[in-house]
C-alpha cells in the first residue's frame, strides 16, 4: 500500500520537471516501443535530454538545455525520458549510448542514432548554467546544421 502512494506522490512530484522540457518543444518518450520506434527512424541531429529529479544536477540541466536553444545552430530534434519514472523508456534508451556508463541527468547529441557528443551528469553536477550552455552550443555549432 505504501509503495503505491510513494508511486503516486512521484508521479505527481515530476510534472513540472516534466513540463519545463515538454512545455519548450521535447517530445517526451515514455515507453520502450516509444523510444525504438523514434530511434529506428531518427535523422538529423537530436538532443536527448535524460531527465532526473535527483538534486542540483537536475535543477540545472533541464534550464541549460532550455536555454541552449536560443543558440544560432540548434539540434533538428528534441526529446527527452525520464530516468527513475519512465524506466523501461530510459533503459532503451540508454541501450543506444551501450559504450556510455548510465548517468541522470545527462543529455546526449545524435546524429541519426549515434551518439557524437555526451555529458554525463559529472559534468553538469558542480557546473555553472553558462558552462553546460557553451558545451551544449560548441556540440551544436560541431554537429548542427540549420
Amino acid at each position: 500500500m505504501m509503495s503505491m502512494a510513494y508511486e503516486e506522490y512521484m508521479r505527481q512530484v515530476v510534472l513540472p520537471m516534466r513540463a519545463e522540457l515538454t512545455e519548450n518543444g521535447f517530445k517526451e518518450l515514455t515507453t520502450e516501443e516509444e523510444v525504438e520506434q523514434y530511434m529506428e527512424k531518427a535523422e538529423g541531429t537530436t538532443l536527448v535530454v535524460i531527465n532526473s529529479v535527483c538534486g542540483c544536477a537536475a535543477g540545472l540541466a533541464r534550464p541549460a538545455a532550455v536555454t541552449s536553444l536560443q543558440h544560432d545552430q540548434t539540434p533538428d530534434h528534441l526529446i527527452t525520458v525520464f530516468a527513475g519514472q519512465d524506466k523501461e523508456a530510459t533503459a532503451k534508451m540508454r541501450s543506444y549510448f551501450s559504450d556510455i556508463p548510465p548517468s541522470s541527468p545527462s543529455m546526449a547529441i545524435l546524429k541519426g542514432n549515434k551518439v557524437v557528443h555526451f555529458i554525463p551528469r559529472e559534468q553538469i553536477e558542480g557546473a555553472t548554467p553558462e558552462d553546460v550552455i557553451r558545451n551544449l552550443a560548441l556540440a551544436y555549432n560541431e554537429h548542427c546544421s540549420n
